[in-house]
């Protein structure tokens, strides 16, 4: 999907720039003032965030055992790093550089994609352990709101090990690089008050194909691996600036208070660890695992409220999503016919949650965390075969809870001033955890078990409307 997944999360973050001097006309404690807030200038910063891998890697073992397992190999786990970078203001438009350096736990040690039991495996070790960009910025200012999107040149480390057993037999290779590729993705930055901004972001990494071959000791035949190192970033971020020109007075407070409703755009991304533990005739017992990754647009719609006393903000939210994400990739055991194989497409064709927000007001921007209740619809279609004659398709529907939490910059939005005074656009991250789900199905006789655990990654814009008209803030 590459790049696909996150076109209407870019366009919609840039339209969503906020218009701070609009809704000062409408919720500010004190009359508009004329506020002037100027991006140009050096800046140094550090961020902190979540990453997800979503690498699909085949390795063909056709000399040995005639298949080549095709499966993803994903890690999520912490990075962190900094970032320096400066900007030129012209108006509303922004033209910027920035450079980051992060450190990265980016693993998957757990995915075995060939029976992994009596006789064989084919084990795999892959990590991202840092990474690196260098981009250009071009965004949309106004006032102390800067909507932007970002690319450029990306760099990274990665290390694969791959380990396997024929029998008593085992062989394998080692592979590690630093690889180079290109990025892009969106953000929105907001003042902080002084020299301080904040800013929440979503970055795309393609480091292109980690390839290499092997042979097993014993002389079956070469073997060969490739693997494309695909990364999603999702950070929070707080940046220093040096020259910061404006406004020489705090910026007013608006009021958040009362209720809204909205609409909603963006992509998701499921990393969901699964495995198929089979019993054979023989009474040996063997195991998949493996990853599932469906990925896709989103769309829906939230209605909400909030309660504010000063620059606290609490609220209630729900919202429902439609969702196109599915992943028909994978394919295990040898993956020829007639022969060994399992291949599994898992859809999540909806979603929604019900949240709580709490969230520091500072001027027209709302820096908020959310969380609470989430639930969803998983379906997953699985086939199994081995030879000619044992044959299995069934399809697995399941209604998921679970919890999510997250956080994003709601703004004002009212783009040359076309909208009116009671619109705000926001930005944000959700993770989203559903559970496990099993099924046990009978395999001519023999019990097999697919589970999966679900897990999404979601970011997302969306314009909201209130309801409330311009009142003084309360404090």
């Amino acid at each position: 999907m590459k790049t696909r997944l996150f076109v209407a999360a870019l366009a919609v973050t840039v339209a969503g720039s906020a218009d701070a001097a609009d809704l000062g006309a409408r919720t500010y404690a004190k009359a508009p003032v004329a506020l002037v807030y100027d991006w140009t200038g050096l800046y140094i910063g550090a961020n902190a965030g979540v990453g997800v891998s979503q690498n699909l890697t085949t390795t063909n073992i056709s000399s040995s055992f005639g298949g080549s397992p095709t499966s993803t190999l994903g890690g999520a786990g912490a990075i962190g790093g900094m970032q320096i970078g400066a900007n030129w203001q012209a108006g509303n438009l922004v033209i910027g550089l920035e450079t980051d350096i992060q450190g990265a736990n980016l693993r998957d040690d757990r995915t075995c994609a060939f029976t992994c039991g009596f006789g064989f495996a084919l084990q795999y070790d892959q990590k991202v352990d840092w990474f690196g960009t260098a981009r250009g910025r071009i965004g949309l200012a106004t006032g102390s709101v800067l909507s932007y999107f970002t690319g450029g040149f990306a760099y990274g480390n990665v290390r694969t090990t791959i380990a396997e057993r024929f029998f008593a037999v085992p062989f394998g290779a080692a592979f590690s690089d630093t690889r180079t590729g290109w990025t892009v993705g969106s953000g929105v930055e907001a003042s902080l008050g002084g020299n301080w901004s904040g800013k929440i972001e979503y970055l795309y990494l393609d480091l292109g194909s980690q390839d290499g071959g092997y042979r097993m000791p014993s002389g079956f035949g070469p073997h060969t691996y490739s693997s494309d190192i695909r990364e999603h970033i999702f950070r929070v971020g707080a940046n220093y600036r040096f020259d910061r020109k404006g406004p020489a007075a705090p910026e007013p407070l608006a009021n958040w208070a009362g209720p809204y409703v909205g609409g909603n755009a963006g992509s998701a991304i499921a990393l969901n660890p699964s495995s198929l533990p089979m019993a054979s005739s023989g009474g040996v017992f063997e195991s998949e695992l493996f990853n599932l990754s469906p990925r896709g647009f989103i769309g829906g719609a939230q209605i909400g409220n909030n309660w504010q006393a000063g620059s606290l903000v609490l609220g209630l939210e729900a919202d429902m999503q439609g969702s196109t994400q599915k992943d028909d990739t994978s394919c295990l055991q040898a993956c020829v016919a007639p022969g060994s194989l399992f291949t599994a497409d898992q859809r999540l064709q909806w979603f929604g949650t019900a949240r709580g927000r709490v969230g520091y007001a500072l001027g027209s921007s709302l820096f908020y965390a959310t969380g609470g209740l989430a639930y969803g619809g998983v379906k997953t279609h699985v086939v199994e075969t081995f030879g000619s004659g044992a044959f299995f398709d069934a399809t697995f529907a399941h209604t998921q809870t679970g919890w999510t939490v997250g956080g994003g910059i709601e703004t004002a939005f009212n783009p040359f001033g076309l909208l009116g005074r009671n619109w705000t656009a926001k930005t944000e991250y959700l993770y989203i955890d559903l559970g496990n789900v099993s099924d046990t199905y009978d395999y001519h006789g023999i019990a097999h078990t697919f589970s999966t655990h679900v897990q999404e990654h979601v970011f997302r814009t969306g314009l909201n409307y209130h309801f409330n008209s311009p009142v003084v803030a309360k404090y």
